[in-house]
């Protein structure tokens, strides 16, 4: 099964693809503008929170790296910490 899916993946490296969401009412960029927005927004409010000390600043790279989780964007391998 390995060699199957290596090969259909190298014949679809090469194919044009053509995804279409029809029902979709929304603009793209306007749509990604807004939830990138909204992450902004988060990352900004777990920096300006004085209430937490230098000692717990790790935490709050955490929350950080949280948001972007979120959008479904990773941090890279530097925060696996698994």
């Amino acid at each position: 099964m390995e060699l199957y899916q290596e090969i259909l993946a190298h014949i679809l490296q090469n194919t044009t693809v053509s995804i279409s969401f029809p029902e979709l009412s929304c603009d793209i960029s306007t749509l990604m503008e807004q939830r990138c927005y909204q992450a902004l927004q988060k990352i900004q409010a777990i920096l300006k929170d004085d209430r937490l000390d230098d000692t717990e600043c790790f935490q709050k790279i955490e929350e950080i790296v949280c948001v972007f989780e979120n959008l479904g964007s990773g941090c890279g391998t530097r925060h696996d910490f698994g």
